[in-house]
């Protein structure tokens, strides 16, 4: 097929079939960096670079569908985060974003600390050479061996989440002759403004301990009652995901200090740690403005020592979880355009050789990306696509609505910036679909950190 112009489908800010408008972007071969990683540019070609490679070379050595990670960009965004909150505080990544042994590596080169929450995780940072005391367990239905397991290993963090794991932590913590120190996960009645699926601190939802009715309080009563096999280090909260604003930070604040002050009060024990979880949003799109860390951090750091000051409370050390903010803008996904099929006053669908398997985000999330060109710079005119995938289900959608040149072809390399938080994290095997790699990229050299699934692979676990 030649690179000529699609002529079908709306361009130029059109409303589009669901009823909302979109306007294309002013120049389709820029690439804003709000949503791409820092190292990324184009060449005199028009070619996308990313730590002074560009696209095509590493096409070319690691094929497609390939996640491409800036390293230099995963260390400063880690080295921000940990100097912003400074000695008096703690940063813990969250695993569950993305994890790999070389990510554990940077993480404790930078100083950073790490939240795992499963046996697999714990795995992977151990092997690594991530300090046990380092590490912190989350889980809201942790196992008898998971927990041994953590126990045994010396995890800095259990952060228990119902009645039954406390008890099981005690007898598990006795038996091994350790004072394990866990945090008390509540709940907080506040809502994140994100998607239900992500929010995570309203009361119908199987995370923590409700405050408001009670259990919390509770919580604290039955760990304080294993004294000599639990040491209660502070409470835990996290608010959803996707959070662009202090605002309800503020107030689940507010009633963890209130919950510590009657603690104090019941118990005669002021608590020394607060984690406010971690959920701060990243730039998906060119709409979307995120905080730096250190606005973040001086607005967390304020609450916290203004509401425990209106208690009359010691300040507590803030521990924080951001995982998707440090990798999220870390890394793209890189694809090749498959196929190019224009439907008349609707949309062009185009087909790349990935899709849900690699980015399951937009199906289950309904969740909003960017897309460019990368492979070359383009002048054609801006047409409106819906970028899918090669899998067997109509909601296999990687990009809903977005402008590419109507000049793009089979054979072209498009990418999909910041997706290095829960695209490789949640990749599956449907459609026996293959994992892309990880590439990191860094100072004119790339490398594969985590590799390719093979056939073999695939194979391996299909005993017949």
């Amino acid at each position: 097929m030649s690179r000529s112009a699609h002529p079908a489908g709306p361009r130029h800010g059109d409303v589009l079939p669901e009823g909302h408008y979109q306007a294309p972007p002013a120049d389709l071969n820029a690439l804003d960096p709000k949503v791409w990683s820092r190292t990324v540019t184009r060449n005199a070609e028009g070619v996308a670079t990313v730590g002074g490679i560009d696209v095509k070379e590493l096409a070319a050595e690691f094929g497609t569908p390939a996640y491409l990670l800036d390293e230099e960009d995963f260390r400063s965004r880690a080295r921000a985060w940990r100097d912003a909150f400074g000695a008096d505080a703690d940063v813990y990544y969250a695993g569950k974003a993305f994890l790999s042994k070389a990510i554990v590596r940077w993480l404790h080169e930078e100083g950073l600390n790490l939240d795992v929450c499963s046996p697999g995780e714990l795995a992977v940072a151990l092997a690594a050479g991530m300090p046990p005391a380092r590490i912190a367990l989350h889980g809201n239905n942790k196992s008898v061996d998971e927990l041994e397991h953590a126990v045994k290993t010396g995890v800095g963090h259990v952060v228990v989440d119902s009645y039954e794991e406390i008890e099981r932590l005690a007898a598990i913590a006795a038996r091994q002759g350790v004072r394990q120190p866990v945090l008390i996960r509540i709940t907080v009645g506040v809502e994140a403004h994100t998607h239900e699926f992500i929010a995570t601190a309203h009361e119908d939802q199987k995370f923590g301990l409700s405050l408001t009715g009670g259990a919390a309080a509770e919580a604290v009563r039955r760990v304080l009652a294993h004294p000599d096999s639990l040491e209660l280090r502070g409470i835990h909260s996290h608010i959803g995901s996707q959070i662009f604003d202090t605002a309800g930070f503020e107030v689940a604040a507010r009633r963890v200090v209130g919950l510590l002050a009657q603690i104090r009060d019941e118990h005669g024990v002021e608590l020394p740690e607060i984690d406010l979880g971690g959920g701060l949003g990243i730039a998906y799109t060119s709409e979307d403005d995120p905080r730096e860390p250190a606005e973040i951090a001086a607005a967390l750091a304020d609450i916290v020592r203004r509401e425990c000051a209106a208690a009359q409370l010691q300040a507590p050390r803030l521990s924080v979880e951001p995982g998707r903010a440090i990798v999220g803008p870390t890394a793209f996904t890189l694809y090749e355009v498959g196929t190019v099929k224009a439907l008349e006053g609707l949309r062009t669908y185009v087909s790349v050789d990935g899709g849900m398997s690699d980015n399951i985000r937009t199906a289950l999330y309904d969740a909003e990306y960017s897309v460019a060109l990368v492979s070359r710079r383009s002048d054609a005119e801006p047409m409106l696509v819906r970028v899918v995938g090669k899998h067997c289900e109509s909601g296999d959608i990687v990009v809903r609505d977005a402008f590419l040149p109507a000049d793009l072809a089979p054979g072209d390399l498009i990418a999909v910036p910041a997706t290095g938080a829960y695209c490789r994290s949640m990749a599956s095997n449907y459609n026996h679909a293959l994992k892309p790699p990880v590439v990191a990229v860094r100072d004119g050299a790339a490398r594969v950190i985590v590799r390719r699934e093979t056939e073999e692979d695939l194979l391996r676990l299909d005993i017949g």
